[in-house]
């Protein structure tokens, strides 16, 4: 989705940090929520076994396995056996997986930087969070509108009407906060519906921080600070702020989110890097007001890293924190460790190859990598024309069947042409699938049977009539 931004401003970080971060006033981006940060506990709180011996999930007639427990299926049920054979997996606690190391590159980074009253690291981690969460988790803890689009079956995996695999580790804010934690960090596995190229994939990681702040943490270091304080009466909500929320409450919380954040971005990438082109570009999300994302430029083009904001305070007062104001900022482990480490196919972060997996095993989580490719197999590409039924087709929907049987052979999908006929009104989409293996070449004797499977199965499962 292409946004048309409303002067960012662009910073440089290098070898000289800047040591003050301004505030730019902007107008509002509205975006819809598929683009989420980098997204009464069902299962979530039930902490996750790292062994290897996670139970494999099944789809069975009348109900879904996953993790051990059995989920009944109902109309709303659409995750599929490939998608399910990624829960577990937790690439984000494999050791010396690349999107480990970013992980725990974060984490040494807070652990190191923000120490407790009592010499302890004041943000805790939590990694091991159940995938598996409940709907009112997912999108009404964050009041996230019943008919808000990003509910929508064709975006998400669900197991059930009030059962699906979380879109966002935020499903977890307000739970977490609710246990009484002040300041931590939340990593984890999220599953989304989406398209096919080489950085979108059904299921990501991401990783997210939230910390409060009482009136005396805020204004502890300001002048006449006991005079300040975080809420107002008969406020109005703002561009800027909250309707409960002080304005000088809001932009000192802010300078202190963007501020982290900039040191953490700089951290990440490294002195001895080049110089790095950050922009701050206001958006909206329904669980932060005021919002931004931080973009970076990466490959020419401009790459969104992370979201964040002041929290709604309504979600603090849900889970008990009525008396504290908080920030929170979500980010894609996958983008990162793209950038970081130059790793040009998202599919890779799933790869058994050997070549691939022994460039991250390092002695120092610190140390410099840049990826080296394995040898670049040639793609093949075949077309797929189909007439459009008349009601219920969606392209999520064809996605989710090239990715059920097409697997990680298929690099990319694109619609390359539509036609609608002069005289009946019909519909056809043609799309262009790109087939490569990561680890060898592919013949095209198997990439047609492969093809042939999802001919079939278009016509059969999505009702479209084939027009080859």
């Amino acid at each position: 989705m292409s946004l048309q931004l409303h002067g960012p401003v662009i910073m440089i970080l290098g070898p000289s940090l800047l040591p003050h971060l301004q505030l730019w006033p902007r107008p509002l981006l509205h975006r819809l929520l598929s683009d989420l940060w980098t997204n009464g506990c069902v299962a979530s709180c039930r902490r996750l076994s790292t062994d290897g011996h996670t139970p494999q999930p099944v789809i069975g007639q009348d109900s879904v396995e996953v993790l051990g427990r059995s989920y009944p299926r109902d109309d709303f049920t659409n995750v599929t056996p490939k998608t399910l054979s990624r829960v577990g997996r937790d690439l984000h606690n494999q050791m010396h997986h690349p999107l480990w190391l970013i992980k725990e590159r974060i984490k040494a980074h807070f652990y190191s930087s923000y120490i407790g009253r009592w010499g302890n690291p004041l943000f805790s981690v939590h990694d091991n969070l159940s995938p598996v969460v409940s709907v009112e988790q997912n999108f009404d803890s964050l009041l996230i509108p019943p008919d808000h689009p990003s509910r929508k079956r064709g975006d998400n995996y669900y197991l059930n009407r009030t059962t699906m695999l979380r879109a966002h580790t935020s499903a977890h804010q307000r739970e977490l906060v609710r246990s009484g934690l002040d300041a931590f960090l939340l990593a984890g596995d999220v599953y989304r519906r989406d398209e096919i190229d080489s950085s979108h994939y059904p299921v990501f990681h991401q990783m997210e921080g939230v910390r409060l702040f009482s009136n005396h943490e805020l204004f502890s270091q300001v002048c006449s600070g006991d005079l300040l304080s975080l809420f107002e009466r008969g406020g109005r909500r703002t561009p800027e702020k909250q309707e409960t929320h002080s304005l000088e409450a809001v932009k000192l919380l802010e300078f202190n989110l963007k501020q982290t954040l900039t040191r953490l971005v700089a951290q990440l990438f490294g002195e001895g890097r080049k110089l790095l082109e950050i922009r701050w570009v206001n958006c909206y999300f329904p669980f932060t007001h005021p919002s931004f994302e931080m973009e970076v430029r990466f490959q020419g083009d401009w790459m969104e890293v992370l979201g964040c904001g002041v929290m709604e305070q309504e979600i603090l007062n849900s889970a008990g924190a009525g008396n504290k104001l908080g920030w929170a900022f979500g980010l894609g482990l996958e983008r990162l460790a793209m950038i970081l480490f130059s790793i040009p196919d998202i599919r890779l972060f799933w790869s058994q190859d050997e070549r691939f997996l022994k460039q991250f095993r390092v002695q120092d989580i610190h140390q410099p990598i840049v990826f080296q490719p394995l040898s670049k197999y040639p793609p093949l590409s075949n077309d797929i024309s189909f007439w459009l039924p008349d009601h219920g087709f969606t392209e999520n929907d064809f996605y989710e069947l090239v990715r059920s049987i097409g697997g990680d052979l298929v690099e990319k999908v694109t619609l390359v042409d539509e036609f609608t006929h002069p005289k009946t009104g019909r519909r056809s989409h043609c799309y262009r699938i790109i087939y490569r293996h990561m680890e060898r070449t592919l013949t095209q004797q198997e990439v047609r049977f492969v093809h042939g499977q999802i001919e079939g199965a278009a016509e059969s499962e999505l009702g479209v009539q084939g027009r080859y």
